[in-house]
């Protein structure tokens, strides 16, 4: 077997041109450096999580190692502050980083290792840096550290260290780091006019404040409807600005302890001994002052409930005063923020916002092994942009990017399968007539990941209008006759809202449905709205693309499409359902004055 030097990030400086090499994976390979990767002798490790059993069950195996994780790293988290905090008090605060965190260690293992077994490696090159840098302030950090080549070169040079036998060259280098950000639009006179009325009303509403108010902050409603809600409600109408954590320094010396409880496996031995090591300051150093922080916030003393649809994953300030209050009966309400929710067969994120909540709000859909879940409708309704659309010209395809290093899990594509979606879509066009092809625009993702989008689409279709800006979609839809969504979102359901004929292709493998999702697609694939093929999709529009009303307005059409909405979009009378739900939530906690029940079902689960 010929030895292989290891490379395992985009970082060119520990490439090697000169010797046979194995790249870890396709994040490795940047399209932008393909005249330099295209030239070596290269090979690439097989991704594991290509199989989609595989990652299923590997996804199964996580969350039951996450909670045995969680348990314990409570337990040492209230010794380590001499608190003493419920089970349910640290899963909403260090939950979202731990199950990221848990899912992400195990991808790197099991490539590094894969490499170590399936190819004969020479050697490697570990860049080195000061540990400290490493480390994330929060959650908002981690997950910008976690798109980053270098974040990710640092740990699997760890795991290569410290948990195999591959010999590395060490070199100096690696210092802090910052992902890549899509550029925000220049903020114009309006926007400052909006940002100043905001300010002003915020130190308003916090004069207003009571302790036993309401509490909604990043609930999906527009601002319009909040406030109507607020007033049905019999409240004061308030809107709280987004606040960070302080940031604090990293000291090592508080992170030499490993988690406490059995390692069934190496691996395990891996995350025992790294979460502490890369625990987010906020959590560990900084934990006194995140206390302080919220005790400071104007926030209300014993608020009737709580409820966020976006705050509850990385707004650490939000999530620890959550916390404290959840611990004294007020209730966490969560809303759906977003597609894939009740569709897809599993993701963390629903999983853990379900065990969070003590109520979750859903566009439609409910599951009647959790009744946590309250059918209330889409938060972030759409409306009709009262364009008839088969008059339009244009067709508009909405693209998609992933991160280039899985980070958490859910039944969509990972990693490097972005490359098959990507393909996907250009067999697509590859098969649509040139007529419509003409006519067709491109909505580049906004975050691309470093998988260089634009460049990709450019090379394979050189007159292919490709739209890269940040403008308001809208003005895209206006002027299209068909809307293409290519992966398992919001953006279809908001086009169904908006009555947008579209049409819909994914692969199966990669965007698994759940069991009861799978009737309501089949319906949509029988009237043409769905298609698991890009060519099945490709013919189907040149067969509509001259009479698009005749398809769009047949009744069979219609009715499948109102089955599926009033399941996973609906938008009747949403205020009404959510008045009468929230009212219930009060009438159902008003004499509450115990902890609320943890997920895992104890009373408390106090540590």
């Amino acid at each position: 077997m010929v030895k292989r030097f290891l490379i395992t990030t985009a970082l060119e400086e520990t490439w090697r041109d000169d010797e046979p090499v194995l790249f870890l994976g396709e994040w490795c390979r940047r399209y932008s450096l393909k005249d330099r990767w295209s030239r070596m002798d290269a090979e690439v490790l097989p991704y594991h999580w290509d199989d989609p059993k595989k990652l299923y069950t590997d996804y199964q195996y996580l969350s039951e190692l996450y909670e045995r994780l969680l348990a314990n790293l409570s337990a040492q988290l209230n010794q380590i502050h001499n608190v003493d905090h419920s089970l349910r008090y640290w899963r909403i605060l260090i939950g979202p980083w731990l199950g990221y965190f848990t899912q992400i260690l195990f991808d790197r293992w099991t490539s590094v290792h894969g490499a170590n077994s399936q190819y004969d490696l020479s050697d490697t090159i570990a860049l080195a840096g000061e540990e400290e840098l490493q480390v994330p302030q929060g959650m908002v950090d981690f997950i910008d550290f976690t798109l980053t080549d270098e974040w990710n070169h640092y740990l699997y040079g760890i795991i290569l260290k410290d948990f195999t036998s591959v010999p590395f060259v060490r070199q100096t280098r690696l210092g802090r780091f910052s992902a890549l950000k899509t550029v925000p639009a220049d903020e114009n006179w309006k926007r400052k006019i909006k940002r100043k009325i905001k300010g002003c009303y915020y130190r308003f509403a916090s004069v207003l404040s009571c302790d036993q108010d309401t509490f909604f902050l990043n609930t999906y409603l527009s601002h319009l409807d909040e406030m109507r809600l607020c007033l049905r409600l019999r409240e004061v109408p308030k809107f709280w600005p987004l606040v960070s954590a302080v940031r604090t320094d990293v000291d090592l010396d508080q992170r030499q302890w490993v988690v406490a409880g059995e390692s069934r496996s190496d691996f395990e031995v891996c995350a025992h001994t790294l979460i502490p090591r890369q625990i987010p300051a906020v959590y560990l150093e900084g934990y006194g002052s995140l206390i302080k922080q919220t005790k400071a916030m104007p926030w209300p003393k014993r608020p009737k409930m709580i409820w966020t649809s976006n705050s509850h994953n990385s707004n650490d300030v939000f999530k620890a005063w959550a916390a404290e209050k959840t611990e004294r009966g007020s209730p966490l309400i969560i809303g759906q923020h977003g597609g894939h929710y009740g569709i897809g067969r599993w993701s963390f994120t629903e999983d853990h916002e379900i065990a969070i909540s003590d109520y979750y709000l859903s566009w439609g859909w409910s599951e009647t092994d959790r009744p946590k879940i309250k059918p209330v409708g889409q938060l972030k309704a759409k409306k009709p942009l009262g364009v008839h659309h088969a008059k339009q010209a244009g067709a508009l395809l909405v693209g998609h990017s992933r991160p280039r290093y899985s980070m958490y899990l859910l039944s969509a594509v990972v990693s490097r399968q972005w490359i098959d979606y990507f393909n996907d879509q250009r067999d697509f066009v590859g098969n649509l007539p040139s007529h419509i092809c003409e006519k067709l625009t491109v909505r580049l993702y906004p975050q691309d990941y470093g998988w260089d989008q634009a460049a990709r689409w450019l090379d394979s279709f050189p007159e292919i209008c490709l739209n890269e800006d940040r403008s308001n979609i809208n003005d895209l839809i206006r002027q299209s006759r068909l809307y293409i969504a290519t992966y398992n979102a919001t953006t279809y359901l908001e086009s169904f809202v908006m009555n947008i004929p579209t049409v819909i292709y994914w692969n199966p493998d990669h965007w698994v449905l759940r069991d009861s999702a799978i009737p309501y697609f089949e319906d949509l694939k029988r009237v043409g709205i769905f298609h698991e093929t890009p060519e099945s999709a490709a013919r189907h529009v040149a067969a509509i693309w001259d009479d698009v009303d005749a398809w769009w307005t047949n009744p069979a059409l219609q009715e499948v499409l109102k089955y599926f909405k009033e399941r996973y979009c609906n938008t009747d009378n949403i205020l009404d359902r959510l008045e009468t739900t929230l009212r219930s939530v009060v009438a159902e906690n008003e004499n509450l004055s115990a902890p609320v029940l943890d997920a895992g079902g104890t009373s408390g689960d106090m540590l």
